[in-house]
């Protein structure tokens, strides 16, 4: 049995396990219209993926905070609607890396600012939920508009301890500068995943970088 030089693995999901984007972006034009905005340059739509949308649609949109809050109730109306699994495909190779942790006895979490449904969704969608020991995820409703990723990690690492595993040596697993600075709060080293959404940069903190599914292996099971 490989052996790893970490005792769990924390998970971002947006961009690490699946690409949303076909389901993401036809929903966020669709809002983003509704306040009569201008629909995004395509070049700037990668942005979107991986912060809390809350947080984007202030941020990138210049929307208030209620028309933020209502922006962000519009849109997760029409992800239910659609179905949370719905337009999301897999990364190649993803999967068999989260398998193969598990084969080798590594609990796994998910640490991300997707509403926790809809991660839940997802990874039963594509037979993979009961590869995870904890689902962390954004909270639903108002409460959960403005979870960080610092937030989900910690909640991934609570639910973790209180299923008895040993969390003295964690990792986490993302694509985006938040990952790094979300983990970096709780002191936790991260795997950049270069397929995903952030831009190379976004990495520079990050512990380790990854390629492709088979260089992320390499690095959780050596």
């Amino acid at each position: 049995m490989p052996h790893s030089p970490f005792s769990c693995v924390l998970w971002d999901v947006d961009g690490t396990i699946a690409d949303a984007t076909p389901g993401i972006f036809p929903r966020l034009m669709e809002v983003l219209a509704s306040f009569g905005q201008p629909a995004p340059d395509p070049a700037s739509l990668p942005r979107w993926v991986g912060p809390p949308m809350y947080e984007s649609f202030q941020s990138l949109a210049g929307l208030s905070a209620t028309q933020a809050e209502d922006a962000l109730f519009r849109y997760r109306t029409l992800a239910a609607r659609d179905g949370y699994a719905a337009s999301v495909d897999i990364y190649p190779g993803v999967p068999d890396v989260i398998r193969a942790v598990a084969a080798a006895g590594i609990p796994q979490a998910t640490a991300s600012t997707k509403p926790e449904n809809q991660v839940t969704s997802i990874l039963e969608h594509n037979d993979l939920l009961d590869l995870f020991t904890a689902i962390s995820g954004a909270r639903s409703g108002t409460v959960g508009r403005s979870d960080s990723k610092s937030d989900v990690v910690g909640w991934a690492m609570e639910r973790l301890r209180a299923a008895g595993v040993d969390t003295s040596k964690p990792v986490l697993v993302g694509d985006r500068h938040h990952d790094v600075e979300g983990a970096a709060e709780h002191g936790i080293p991260v795997i950049f995943t270069e397929w995903g959404f952030g831009d190379p940069s976004e990495g520079d903190d990050a512990a380790y970088r990854a390629a492709d599914a088979e260089e992320l292996k390499t690095l959780l099971l050596p």
